[in-house]
């Protein structure tokens, strides 16, 4: 099922819902009282702190884990009473700690988000049909002149843009990407927010949600922002709305000062109150 075809059904916009959501971990309380409505076209930035929980959010988002407590819906489904892994053929994951270790060619590594594995399925052949999205996304993204290249010898900018193409391979409603600049240099990171803002423009009913603490890694094209602290939802809501020097000063329990230019973010330390 395509965004399309989720939206005409439904005659919803809804594609996340998060409702009171409380999460343990070997007893530890790590989010309590999380409410977070993701739309269609919606483009989202989770930030926080290490430690605040956002990597755990985006584990419920993408049906990998479940609450301790509340519900979390996907596409009109709630965890626990829809079969995950075909609520996860819906949803798109990008991990730049994607754990393939094997030879695999930049085309291999696209066409195994048709089967939702790291490795290729013995056996499994893709049809033309997937064979020719997967080439056109690698086309898409700049890399069909890599299609060959070993995912061995590619560089983290590289690989970063293939992961998007193999999550974007079966059509997802959500794509998810999580601190998806981590390890890219300065050249290689705008590169990768310049494809996140093309992707925004060319696929407009897509919604995404990216993790990160560094407000320079968000793209131009976010449109709203969430801030988690110890495990709690500050605020959320639109961008512009979100990150000011004063909600950021809060999350981080530090003075930061918020500018944007040119449609990006910019984080600065900002003057200490003397002790």
């Amino acid at each position: 099922m395509t965004t399309a075809d989720h939206i005409s059904s439904t005659g919803a916009a809804e594609v996340l819902r998060l409702e009171a959501i409380d999460f343990m971990r070997q007893g530890r309380r790590i989010l309590s009282g999380i409410d977070l409505t993701v739309r269609a076209g919606e483009h989202w930035a989770l930030i926080g702190a290490n430690g605040a929980g956002k990597s755990t959010v985006l584990s419920l988002c993408g049906a990998v884990e479940h609450p301790s407590r509340g519900a979390v819906h996907v596409l009109g489904h709630q965890l626990g009473r829809v079969d995950v892994r075909e609520l996860r053929a819906l949803i798109g994951h990008v991990n730049p700690r994607h754990p393939l270790a094997s030879p695999l060619t930049a085309r291999e590594v696209v066409l195994t988000g048709a089967t939702g594995t790291v490795e290729k399925v013995p056996r499994w052949e893709p049809d033309a049909e997937v064979r020719a999205r997967a080439d056109h996304l690698l086309e898409v993204l700049g890399l069909a002149d890599l299609a060959s290249s070993s995912w061995l010898t590619m560089s983290q900018g590289e690989r970063g843009r293939a992961l998007i193409a193999r999550a974007l391979l079966p059509g997802p409603a959500l794509l998810l990407l999580d601190e998806p600049s981590t390890g890219l240099d300065v050249a290689a990171r705008e590169q990768f927010l310049q494809t996140l803002d093309d992707l925004h423009r060319t696929q407009p009913a897509l919604a995404t949600v990216l993790v990160t603490h560094h407000l320079e890694e968000l793209p131009g094209s976010t449109t709203h922002a969430a801030l988690l602290r110890e495990g709690q939802l500050q605020a959320a809501g639109p961008a512009s709305e979100v990150l000011t020097t004063a909600e950021i000063t809060e999350c981080f329990a530090y003075p930061i000062e918020i500018e944007r230019r040119e449609g990006r973010w910019l984080a600065r330390a900002g003057a200490r109150v003397p002790v």
